[in-house]
């Protein structure tokens, strides 16, 4: 008779530690939630509650995550017993942790503004079952260590910001929700070609696999492989030439997250995967990069809505954050990934600030607007925004911004660090004339404006600006985050150590 079989070769024989379990929380627990309003959506004062509740508990679950990562390293648990490669693995490190945690942070921000601003239609369609979904879909996407499940969650999360984009059924809200849809879908279908292809190469899609085997492949398709996942990616962060959607898509504050995920997922692939190949795309990275951040400050500055004017500076700020790939050096990838996190912030808070102008002066235009220095808390909180987004001092947005031209400049990219500044001076320009007409231009007497709504609850708007405002006063700690992230993908042995351990 047979003995017994030693399993231990190719499955996890022992209890998963408690700590652990931190890694599937931020998404179990949405899915949960959200599949729960979608059975409870004839209880509409249900809604808002049991979303929000949810976000708090994710929010504290990413910060939870992120405190062990950064004290004992990467977290790893793999599904269904199978050991990696084999099983799929959630993988969390100090750069997943961190764009999850500021995920989370302003997708509780998006829901506790939401209570008040979005009304029964919109609740009884599934406002909040979409908005716990999309957090569902990036925050798998951020803490995933297999890269084709990061193109599921990425579906989760596409598929969720549609109904996001689309529920209150306007024009505008149909016409941006068809330009997000056809360009993601393209970007996705090229997606999804590429991790075939890679799939076809490798006979793997486990991360920390992928690079154990790439430097093996000398002679492989990499740098085609490579082109495909910088041009998916690329459509997704709203990179030139492929930002149309974005501004389109003006009413919600989704569209930063999106955007940042297309920013996230070129660090995660081109940085942690290709790195050779990374170094050759470097100068088509950069081009793209200059002209992301001119043409995104001034798409702004050409403006009159400010809701637009805000989607335009999102992708200006995608710009500087591909600067820091194109330059590729631990300073610069650092000061990348700082603007990233600060961006996150800075310009949901600045949404936020435009709906509350729209709610109190029944307008978005500049045309229209102006006297609204009559309220002091609204010209506070517009001017500390309008420091962190122009990059001025104490702002969040100066000190990424100065990593990131120091280090280009270290490399020798004078035009590159002339473009970064050219958008800066330009982004000043537009940011300075939004506040001098909003708020220090007094009332306009012929201005036709719709009837004014009672304006939403400023708690989310104030607390994000007060993060942005600390980020600027006091950066020290998020310099730090961002460096050891940056580390973690150019040296990722820690990382193949996280989830192979000491097997070969």
């Amino acid at each position: 008779m047979a003995g017994p079989i030693d399993i231990t070769g190719a499955m996890i024989t022992t209890a998963t530690p408690a700590g652990v379990w931190l890694a599937i929380v931020p998404i179990a627990l949405p899915i949960i939630a959200g599949a729960s309003l979608l059975m409870l959506r004839k209880r509409l004062h249900w809604q808002a509650p049991i979303a929000v509740a949810t976000l708090a508990l994710v929010s504290l679950a990413t910060m939870a995550l992120f405190m062990r990562v950064w004290t004992s390293g990467t977290v790893v648990m793999t599904m269904g017993r199978w050991l990696p490669p084999f099983g799929i693995s959630f993988t969390v490190d100090v750069l997943g942790a961190l764009f999850a945690c500021t995920a989370s942070l302003v997708a509780l921000a998006c829901g506790v503004a939401a209570v008040q601003s979005i009304e029964l239609p919109a609740r009884r369609y599934g406002y909040f079952p979409f908005l716990l979904l999309t957090s569902v879909g990036v925050n798998g996407a951020f803490l995933t260590g297999d890269i084709f499940n990061m193109y599921v969650w990425f579906e989760v999360f596409l598929i969720s910001s549609f109904g996001l984009l689309v529920v209150g059924s306007t024009r505008a809200q149909l016409d941006g929700t068809l330009k997000y849809g056809v360009l993601n879908l393209i970007g996705t279908t090229l997606f999804l070609i590429a991790t075939g292809y890679l799939y076809g190469v490798l006979g793997t899609l486990n991360m920390a696999d992928i690079v154990r085997k790439v430097p093996e492949l000398d002679g492989a398709p990499l740098m085609t492989l490579a082109a495909l996942y910088l041009t998916a990616f690329a459509m997704k962060a709203a990179a030139f030439p492929v930002q149309a959607w974005l501004p389109a898509a003006y009413h919600t504050p989704n569209v930063v997250t999106s955007a940042f995920f297309g920013v996230y997922a070129l660090l995660r692939v081109l940085v942690l995967l290709f790195p050779l190949q990374l170094a050759g795309l470097s100068g088509v990275i950069a081009w793209i990069a200059a002209a992301t951040m001119v043409l995104g400050a001034l798409g702004a500055l050409a403006q009159s809505d400010i809701r637009r004017m805000v989607g335009f500076l999102v992708i200006s700020g995608v710009g500087v954050m591909l600067a820091g790939l194109a330059i590729g050096t631990g300073p610069a990838l650092a000061g990348g990934i700082f603007y990233a996190l600060h961006s996150m912030i800075a310009l949901t808070a600045f949404y936020l600030l435009a709906g509350f102008i729209v709610d109190r002066a029944g307008s978005a235009s500049l045309h229209v607007l102006g006297g609204l220095s009559s309220v002091p808390l609204l010209t506070t909180v517009a001017f500390i925004l309008m420091l962190c987004i122009a990059g001025l001092p104490p702002g969040s947005g100066l000190w990424p911004k100065i990593m990131v031209v120091r280090a280009a400049l270290e490399a020798q990219h004078g035009w590159l660090t002339a473009a970064i500044l050219v958008s800066s001076l330009l982004t000043i320009i537009t940011l300075g004339r939004f506040f001098l007409l909003t708020f220090w231009r007094p009332a306009v007497a012929d201005a036709v404006l719709v009837e004014a709504k009672q304006p939403s609850w400023p708690g989310p708007m104030l607390l994000l600006t007060a993060i942005a405002l600390l980020m600027g006063v006091y950066p020290e700690p998020f310099v730090q985050a961002a460096s050891r992230a940056a580390d973690g993908l150019l040296d990722p042995a820690s990382y193949v150590q996280a989830v192979f351990g000491g097997r070969t």
